[in-house]
C-alpha cells in the first residue's frame, strides 16, 4: 500500500506540474496594444510588467514569445546577462515596438542567446556559437527604437541580428564595446635599440616573460603580424606587417611599455598603431534572409568582426549611420574589418547621409558569390561548390533564381538558366536542378552567378575617411549611383569595380554605373579603378561606367584619377583635377582593352 500511494502521488504531481506551468505562462501571455516594462534594477519577473512600477527584471518574459501587433516593450538601462530575442507579428498600422530609454546598457555573453551562422566573408570558425545581444527573428513590422541608448558589449557578441524578417526598423541606437577587440598604442619616442609605447587606456594588456599580451573580456592574444598605422596629423591609416619575434617588452609604468629590439620593426614616433587577431569569427550587426530594412540615426563607436553584414536581404536603407570612435576616448578604430558589407542581396540598397570611418578594411562592399561548377551529374543538373574558406554555408540559390554560367578565365557568361531546385549537399556544396539542359562546353574552373540576387545601389551624401583599403567596392549588374559623397584620404581606391572567380569569388559584372558630383581628396591610385580579375580578354567584363562632374585632389604620389581594363562604354567628363596632377590632363586616365571611351571637358 505504501508503494502504491507514493506511485500515485508521483504520477499526480507529474500531471499537474506541466499544466501549472502552462497556466502561469498563459496568465503572463503578451497581449497586443499593451505597454510592457523591463527594468534590471527594480524589476521582478513575477510582476505583470504592465506598469513602470511593476516591471519585469529580465528579458525572459518576452523572449521566444510571439508579440502581437501593437505591443510596446519599454526597456530601462542597466546590466543584462541574457539576450533580448524578439519574435513579433506587427502590421504596418500597428508595429511591434521595442524602446530603449536613454542610458547605458551592459550586455554580457554569459547567458546570452547563442547560435551558429554562416556569415559571408567571416567564416573562419563557422561551427563556434556566436553570442547575440539583441535578436529579431521570424518577425514582421518590428521597430527597435532608442533615445540616446548606449548599448555596450562585454565580450565578443553580434550586437543586433535580424533573421528571416520583414519591415524592420532600427533607429537611434548607439553601439560600443567596453574593451574593443582592436588594441592601440602611441609611439612616444624611438631610439636605436628601443621604442617607448603609450598603451591606450582602453586596451587592457599584460607583460609576461618579456612578451606583450592583449587582454580582453573572454579573449586574450599576443600581437601578431597584422598592424595598422594611423597618422593623427594627416588622417591617413595604412596597413603594416611587423615581426615581433625578437622584440622584448618591459613595463615602465603609467601604461608606458618599452620595446627593445636588435632592429626597429617599423615603429615611428607620433604614430598610433592598431593591432588585432585576424580570426574572422563574428559580425557587428548581422541581417539575413530579410526584406525592407531601415537602419537610421545609428552611431557605432565600435563593432567586432565584419561590420554591418546584410546577406540575402531585399531593400535595405542605411540612413544617417555614423561609424567613428567615441569622442571621449583615445581610440582611433571603430570597425574591426569592413563597415557595410552586402552579400547576395537584391532589390535596392541605399546608403545616405552616413559617416563611415576608422575601419580595418573597406567602407562599403557590395557583391555576389561565384560558386565553382565541379560536376554535371545530369543534362540539367550541376554540382557547385563554395571555394573561399571564409564564405560558405549559406543558401546561395533558391528555386526561381536566374543564373549565369560564367567562364572563369574571361569572366564572361556562356549561358543563362533558371534554378528549379536547390539542394544543399553539405556546407560547401549544392546541387542545382535547372529549367533547361546545359549545352555550354564547361571548363574545370567555370563558375555560376546568381543574377537574381543582385541589387541596385545608391550611395549619396556620405563621407568616407580613415580607410586603409577601398572606399566603395561594388560589383552588381543593376544600376549603381555614387553621388554627392566625400572621400577623404582613403588609402586605397576610393571606388573599385572588381569581379573575380579565383580569389574572393566575388561576383559579378557592372552594367550601369554613374559616379557624379563627388569630392575625392588625396585618395589612393587609381582613385576610381575598374579592374576585373579576368586572366584572358575575350570582351568587356564591365560596361556603361560614367565618371562625370567630380572634383579630384590628387596625392603627390598619385597621378591617376580613373583607370580601367576590360570595359566598354566609359565616360570621364567635366571633372576638376587639382593637387599633384601631371602636366597633361590626358595622363590622369589609363585604359587597357577598353572600347567606346569618351574623355572631354576635364580641367584643372
Amino acid at each position: 500500500m505504501k508503494f502504491s500511494f507514493l506511485t500515485g502521488l508521483t504520477t499526480w504531481l507529474w500531471l499537474i506540474c506541466p499544466f501549472g506551468a502552462l497556466a502561469n505562462k498563459t496568465n503572463n501571455a503578451i497581449k497586443g496594444n499593451v505597454i510592457y516594462y523591463i527594468n534590471p534594477s527594480t524589476g521582478n519577473d513575477n510582476n505583470n510588467g504592465t506598469a513602470a512600477k511593476t516591471p519585469w527584471r529580465t528579458f525572459n518574459p518576452v523572449n521566444s514569445r510571439q508579440l502581437p501587433a501593437g505591443t510596446t516593450i519599454m526597456v530601462s538601462p542597466g546590466i543584462y546577462r541574457s539576450s533580448l530575442v524578439i519574435t513579433g507579428r506587427g502590421t504596418a498600422a500597428s508595429p511591434v515596438k521595442v524602446r530603449f530609454t536613454a542610458g547605458t546598457y551592459h550586455f554580457y555573453p554569459d547567458s546570452a542567446y547563442v547560435t551558429q551562422w554562416h556569415i559571408s566573408n567571416t567564416n573562419d570558425v563557422p561551427y563556434k556559437d556566436k553570442s547575440v545581444a539583441i535578436c529579431i527573428r521570424n518577425s514582421s513590422y518590428v521597430s527597435l527604437q532608442s533615445t540616446s541608448a548606449n548599448i555596450v558589449m562585454h565580450g565578443k557578441m553580434v550586437e543586433t541580428a535580424v533573421d528571416h524578417c520583414d519591415h524592420v526598423t532600427i533607429s537611434g541606437m548607439q553601439y560600443d564595446y567596453f574593451r574593443p577587440t582592436v588594441s592601440e598604442l602611441l609611439v612616444t619616442s624611438v631610439a636605436e635599440e628601443y621604442a617607448d609605447l603609450q598603451i591606450s587606456r582602453e586596451s587592457t594588456y599584460s607583460i609576461r616573460d618579456s612578451a606583450l599580451w592583449w587582454e580582453g573580456e573572454g579573449w586574450r592574444n599576443q600581437p601578431g603580424w597584422y598592424w595598422q598605422a594611423f597618422d593623427p596629423t594627416t588622417g591617413f591609416v595604412v596597413r603594416q606587417s611587423f615581426d615581433l619575434s625578437k622584440v622584448k617588452f618591459v613595463q615602465l609604468g603609467n601604461r608606458v611599455v618599452r620595446a627593445f629590439f636588435p632592429r626597429n620593426v617599423g615603429f615611428k614616433t607620433g604614430i598610433i598603431y592598431q593591432n588585432r587577431d585576424v580570426l574572422r569569427d563574428c559580425a557587428g550587426i548581422f541581417m539575413q534572409y530579410s526584406k525592407v530594412l531601415l537602419l537610421e540615426n545609428i552611431r557605432i563607436n565600435y563593432m567586432h568582426g565584419m561590420g554591418v553584414v546584410s546577406q540575402f536581404c531585399t531593400n535595405i536603407r542605411m540612413k544617417e549611420l555614423v561609424v567613428k570612435p567615441k569622442d571621449s576616448t583615445d581610440r582611433t578604430c571603430a570597425a574591426w574589418a569592413d563597415i557595410l558589407h552586402f552579400s547576395g542581396c537584391n532589390g535596392r540598397i541605399e546608403v545616405d547621409h552616413c559617416y563611415l570611418s576608422a575601419a580595418n578594411d573597406d567602407a562599403v562592399n557590395v557583391h555576389g558569390t561565384h560558386l565553382r561548377i565541379i560536376e554535371k551529374p545530369g543534362a540539367n543538373i550541376l554540382k557547385v561548390r563554395f571555394m573561399h574558406d571564409q564564405s560558405y554555408g549559406f543558401d546561395a540559390f533558391m528555386p526561381g533564381d536566374s543564373i549565369n554560367l560564367v567562364q572563369a578565365q574571361t569572366l564572361l557568361p556562356v549561358e543563362t538558366n533558371v534554378v528549379t531546385k536547390a539542394e544543399r549537399l553539405n556546407d560547401r556544396e549544392m546541387l542545382l536542378t535547372l529549367k533547361h539542359p546545359v549545352i555550354a562546353n564547361l571548363q574545370g574552373d567555370d563558375v555560376v552567378e546568381n543574377t537574381t540576387r543582385t541589387p541596385s545601389v545608391n550611395i549619396h551624401h556620405t563621407t568616407i575617411t580613415r580607410i586603409p583599403t577601398r572606399g566603395i567596392l561594388t560589383t552588381t549588374r543593376r544600376k549603381i549611383r555614387i553621388e554627392h559623397n566625400r572621400f577623404f584620404r582613403v588609402n586605397g581606391n576610393a571606388v573599385l569595380v572588381a569581379d573575380d572567380a579565383e580569389s574572393w569569388y566575388e561576383s559579378g559584372p557592372v552594367q550601369s554605373m554613374e559616379i557624379t558630383n563627388n569630392d575625392f581628396v588625396e585618395c589612393g591610385s587609381a582613385v576610381v579603378c575598374v579592374q576585373p580579375e579576368n586572366k584572358q580578354f575575350a570582351g568587356p567584363v564591365h560596361e556603361h561606367i560614367k565618371v562625370n562632374d567630380n572634383r579630384f585632389v590628387l596625392r603627390p604620389n598619385n597621378t591617376k584619377a580613373f583607370t580601367a581594363r576590360s570595359a566598354a562604354h566609359l565616360e570621364f567628363r567635366r571633372n576638376s583635377i587639382t593637387g599633384a596632377s601631371p602636366a597633361s590632363l590626358s595622363a590622369v586616365t589609363t585604359f587597357q582593352n577598353c572600347t567606346d571611351i569618351v574623355v572631354d571637358g576635364n580641367h584643372k
